[in-house]
């Protein structure tokens, strides 16, 4: 009998195993392809279709920004990057790195030179790297993609390469437009400069299609105001692409990048290279040939159509040179402008408060005049030195304190200036007069026009705000009262702080500009236009699609702007009527800025600067005690040794204004003798153009 033997169970148990293993495999297979193909089909679709299609920015040409005559101020230029895309080298290494060594010697950057590593942590065209590790970095990410080896050369080493094209297959020239500024240093506080797009803003520009490495937004000065309108909309190309970046072809239509609009500033070049010229060559005539020594660290000069609001020149120094930061914002110098301690990168037109001095008296004068506190014939009795009651509050007693002209501060002339009618006051700038005629004084001027009076007739002048002008920084000044000072000083207002407001001292400071628009604003009869920068927006089709008109923010004759307050002995309350000021009021205190000009003892005269001058002008000086930093650490903030800022501000002709002139020079003594000539030089240099013009049959400039 033959028994039966073998491995029976074998087949069975390892059988189904095997099998469970396989149906197992089976399931999560299916389970799988449930889940990409059913459950999230669509979303693997979308990511295959991303995977292929690329969407790719256009850059749009920025606006350009010209003067009043068409003068470039700040344009477009071309600039050549060396660039390689490693997918077109050549197959041969050596072939490679032959032309990795030529490129060196044409360029000067490194064969090799770091880690791939290395160059993942620096920007394009930073030195550093070499071209190999940049060409490796660029073969791992995307090898179609063009890496740059060499930013911004000159156009001759830009041609070379070109012509070498052949010989260095997968080498070329990119041409990118850069901001170029013709008139550098001379138009930078107005032009600004750009810079790359903040982090802070990266995801709105990014939103509206724009590349955080690659455009650029505006910085400072116009190119930041106007920003939204030079920088145009960019482009875009939706392209598809293969698993290596290469493009295969367009999946839709390109979209055009939209050019920004252009921009007409109200300046002309020729006024403000004349007025930086002759502000540079007075600071350095009075630090050089006079003081002998560096006294005034800087200056501004203005000029303004008092009918329009136009700024025809707006010049400082020291200044600094946008060009050097059109590329790049090179860190050493940019932190050189920062260290300065005289704030290059301020525009001090606008961005710097001051005490104004005696070229307030305007505002206090028009406030005397239309309180009726007094009229242009009361005598005023003007001595060298005054002792005045300082009190702190109704109740106080008081203590004498002695104030003093500006003739005795600054040349000890004891006599004074005797008994002279008020419209003298203001040409002859005595601050014995205003300090009477801002606080009140004995029986001769009973009811001062008081600080809250003041500061509404000052703010009807443009202080104490700003005065919305298309520049970045701009600062409000201050006109303080009661309230401020015990808020900010802790201490209650004394009649002492409002003798001083009075003359523009004490705590009352204010921008160049607003003292500028104050004078402006008497020249054009009450009328307080906008001051702008802006004259046209023009298209890139040259249609203007913004004309420039002017626009009058209030008239103070008309438009009810001054708070009415009813005051009884040196105490004021707000009634809560308004008021104007009366045009005879205004034309007074024009007359005493007249007076300046043409009585041999005014103040524009003090220099010689306006005697005799040809055309009809009238105007305010202006010399501000000051104490800052810069004078603390030197000492100088003691009685007697405080140092003086010097104003001056002119408009003219006298009957039928077209500018306004402002000069304002830091740490630089008496106006009338410092800055006068400085104003007289610009009004010089702006009716020498406008005779030329005119020779030319051209008019309305500048």
């Amino acid at each position: 009998m033959i028994t039966k033997t073998g491995p029976v169970g074998f087949h069975n148990w390892r059988s189904l195993v095997v099998y469970g293993l396989l149906a197992g495999v089976a399931v999560v297979f299916v389970a799988r392809l449930f889940n990409l193909q059913i459950l999230n089909g669509k979303v693997y679709v979308l990511q295959a279709e991303s995977n292929r299609t690329q969407t790719i920015s256009v850059a749009a040409p920025r606006g350009i920004i010209f003067d009043r005559n068409g003068i470039l101020l700040a344009g477009n230029t071309a600039s050549y990057s060396i660039v390689i895309t490693p997918a077109s080298l050549p197959d041969d290494d050596g072939d490679i790195q032959r032309i990795y060594r030529e490129l060196s010697a044409l360029t000067g950057v490194p064969v090799n030179s770091g880690t791939v590593d290395e160059a993942k942590q620096l920007q394009e065209c930073t030195p550093g790297p070499g071209i190999t590790q940049l060409v490796d970095l660029e073969i791992s990410n995307a090898p179609y993609n063009a890496i740059k080896i060499k930013c911004d050369v000159d156009e001759t080493t830009a041609m070379v390469v070109r012509e070498r094209e052949v010989d260095w297959p997968g080498v070329s020239v990119e041409i990118e437009p850069v901001r170029d500024y013709p008139t550098g240093s001379l138009t930078a506080t107005l032009v600004g400069f750009l810079g790359p797009i903040p982090a802070i803003l990266a995801k709105e520009y990014t939103a509206q299609g724009f590349l955080t490495n690659r455009d650029k937004v505006g910085y400072a000065g116009v190119e930041l105001t106007m920003n939204d309108t030079l920088i145009g909309t960019p482009g875009k190309r939706t392209v598809e692409v293969d698993v290596a970046g290469q493009e295969l072809g367009n999946l839709a239509a390109p979209v055009a990048a939209v050019p920004g609009d252009n921009i007409a500033l109200t300046i002309d070049t020729r006024l403000q290279q004349a007025a930086a010229t002759i502000l540079k060559r007075d600071i350095d005539y009075w630090n050089n040939d006079y003081y002998h020594k560096y006294q005034i660290s800087s200056g501004v000069a203005i000029a303004i159509n008092p009918k329009t609001g136009e700024i025809l020149a707006m010049v400082q120094y020291p200044t600094y040179d946008n060009n050097r930061l059109a590329r790049i914002i090179p860190a050493y110098y940019y932190n050189q402008l920062v260290e300065d301690p005289a704030h290059p990168l301020l525009n001090f037109a606008i961005g710097t408060e001051y005490p104004p001095g005696s070229t307030f008296k305007i505002a206090t004068a028009t406030g005397a005049l239309n309180e009726g506190v007094v009229t242009p014939t009361t005598l005023i009795d003007a001595p060298a030195m005054i002792g005045l009651k300082n009190t702190f509050s109704p109740t106080d007693s008081g203590s004498i304190q002695y104030y003093y002209d500006w003739t005795y501060t600054f040349y000890g002339e004891t006599a004074g200036l005797g008994k002279i009618p008020f419209l003298e006051c203001i040409a002859r700038s005595s601050d014995v007069c205003f300090y009477k005629v801002g606080g009140g004084y004995e029986t001769e001027i009973p009811q001062g026009l008081g600080i809250y009076r003041l500061q509404q007739y000052a703010e009807a002048l443009g202080y104490n705000q700003p005065s919305g002008i298309e520049l970045p920084g701009e600062e409000s000044g201050l006109i303080p009262d009661p309230a401020w000072k015990r808020i900010y000083k802790g201490e209650n207002w004394s009649t002492g702080d409002t003798y001083l407001a009075g003359v523009g001292q004490g705590y009352v400071s204010a921008t160049p500009l607003q003292v500028l628009m104050s004078a402006a604003t008497i020249a054009n009869d009450g009328r307080l236009m906008q001051p702008t920068i802006i004259h046209d927006i023009v298209d890139g089709e040259g249609n203007v699609i913004q004309p420039f008109t002017p626009r009058v923010r209030w008239d103070i004759t008309t438009d009810p702007v001054i708070k009415d307050y009813s005051c009884v002995n040196s105490e004021c309350s707000a009634t809560g009527a308004m008021k104007t000021v009366s045009l005879s009021a205004v034309q007074e205190v024009a007359a005493g800025m007249r007076l300046a000009a043409t009585d041999p003892n005014g103040t524009l005269n003090h220099s010689f600067s306006f005697l005799n001058y040809p055309i009809a002008i009238a105007g305010k000086t202006g010399t501000a005690e000051y104490c800052d930093d810069v004078a603390n650490a030197k000492g100088q903030c003691k009685p007697g040794l405080w140092p003086a800022h010097g104003w001056t501000v002119v408009y003219a002709p006298y009957d039928n204004p077209e500018i306004a002139v402002l000069v304002f020079f830091y740490n630089a003594g008496e106006g009338g003798r410092v800055a006068a000539p400085t104003v007289k030089a610009i009004l010089d240099a702006y009716f020498q153009i406008k005779a030329a013009d005119a020779t030319q049959g051209v008019t309305g400039n500048p």
